[in-house]
């Protein structure tokens, strides 16, 4: 009997386990063996790099149009001067003429703003009278048609700089703008180009930051730390020339004193005692990078007001993390990012080619006899003699190493080269160079 009872209640416990098992979620029972193991090797497909490009005037257009502020926008490419009120277009006027940027005549592009207006303003350098005039940089106006102090018309294929327009259009702008307005002065729209993905990989250099990017387009090759402050050196001597091209009369000459030579290093045929023009000091500055001429130069101006108007210059032309304390480049205080310095090159290609031609050693317009044999004086570019070198300027300094900006065309494309502390920027820009011919060109 007792065995009978033992048998029965070993099946009753058979029973209920597997009535159990019914009532269990096979999930859980999976998940309990096999969570641990995964079903499939992971192998994630890497990420598509988006193409980066840099931004240029649009930035600042779409900004003011977005937030509904009044600006003029003076776009030398459309030949139009267009006004804009609470992010509407309310005006638009053609534009007669403008300067030629291979005669120094280039106009100033840049975010500016109306600094003062009169019904008649007076220009020295050209002799004539500008009707309707808005001063917005330097020595530059938009005005009405401009003509002798006799009544005669001033009759140009181009301006010294100044935007010229109709009398009637002159006079419409002039009464439509409010000084302080914002003048955004355009030399060209954004390329849409659209590049293909390198081939190979980008090849180690040197330098600490670069950027390798198409002026036209903003499209970029390739960066490191591009937007890293860092000391550009000598690299400060094509903004200094910039600005006093773009303030003071080229054929102005100043007496050359003992203590605007106390600068760094010494340059051969720059004395006390001797005068020079504006145009000349620019040959012994961007061929053999001289701090004294970059000091003399600040002289013109003031030495204060120089690195004032540089510093008013940098920020209007979009280079937003640069900083100036001296017209040379010597103090380590002059800083600057690689994708600044882009912009920089952009715009003397683009509006001061002058510049880069005298960095090469060639001799253009310089209204009279250069005082300096230009073949003497050593020249730093180190590419002058590549056929594809638009132009560019190295600089030196123990504690910030090798910088350079360096303009390069490839087939129809103009493309820029920044490099920050770098221990050899001629080797770091020949890997660059072929890297970009490999891939792009």
């Amino acid at each position: 009997m007792r065995k009978v009872e033992f048998a029965l209640g070993i099946l009753i416990i058979c029973l209920l386990l597997s009535l159990l098992s019914f009532f269990i979620p096979k999930e859980t029972i999976f998940e309990s063996k096999f969570s641990q193991v995964p079903l499939f090797k992971e192998n994630p497909i890497p990420e598509k790099k988006l193409p980066v490009y840099l931004e240029t005037w649009e930035k600042i257009r779409n900004g003011f149009i977005n937030s509904q502020e009044e600006f003029l926008e003076v776009n030398l490419q459309q030949m139009k001067i267009k006004v804009w009120v609470n992010g509407l277009l309310v005006k638009e006027v053609p534009i007669l003429r403008k300067g030629d940027p291979q005669e120094w005549g280039g106009t100033a592009v840049g975010l500016y703003k109306a600094i003062s207006k009169n019904r008649s303003s007076f220009s020295v350098v050209s002799e004539v009278y500008m009707p309707w005039s808005i001063r917005f940089y330097g020595k530059y106006y938009i005005h009405g048609e401009p003509y002798y102090p006799g009544g005669e018309k001033l009759q140009t294929e181009a301006s010294g700089g100044c935007i010229q327009l109709s009398d009637q259009d002159a006079k419409t702008i002039f009464e439509l703008t409010k000084e302080e307005m914002p003048v955004l002065v355009i030399d060209k729209e954004k390329e849409n180009y659209q590049w293909p993905e390198a081939i190979t990989e980008f090849p180690e250099i040197s330098a600490k930051s670069y950027l390798v990017a198409d002026l036209d387009s903003g499209f970029v090759f390739s960066e490191k730390d591009s937007q890293t402050q860092l000391p550009i050196a000598s690299i400060t001597k094509l903004m200094t020339a910039s600005v006093v091209s773009e303030n003071v009369d080229l054929r102005k000459s100043i007496l050359v004193e003992k203590k605007m030579l106390e600068a760094y290093g010494s340059t051969k045929g720059l004395e006390a005692g001797k005068s020079f023009r504006v145009v000349e000091l620019f040959y012994p500055l961007l061929i053999e990078s001289s701090n004294d001429a970059a000091e003399v130069l600040s002289y013109f101006l003031g030495r204060e007001k120089t690195i004032k108007l540089i510093n008013e210059k940098a920020k209007s032309i979009l280079m937003e993390k640069t900083n100036f304390t001296d017209p040379s480049g010597f103090d380590l205080k002059n800083v600057s990012t690689a994708q600044d310095l882009f912009y920089l090159g952009r715009y003397i290609l683009n509006n001061r080619p002058l510049l880069f031609e005298i960095g090469k050693g060639k001799e253009v317009r310089s209204f009279g006899e250069i005082k300096f044999d230009i073949k003497k004086l050593w020249n730093k570019n180190v590419f002058i003699n590549d056929p594809n070198f638009l132009g560019g300027k190295t600089g030196f300094l123990k504690e910030s190493g090798q910088t350079a900006l360096f303009i390069f065309r490839f087939g129809e494309r103009n493309v820029s080269i920044s490099l920050l502390n770098s221990e050899n920027t001629e080797a770091d820009t020949q890997k660059i160079y072929q890297w970009l011919g490999e891939n792009y060109f």
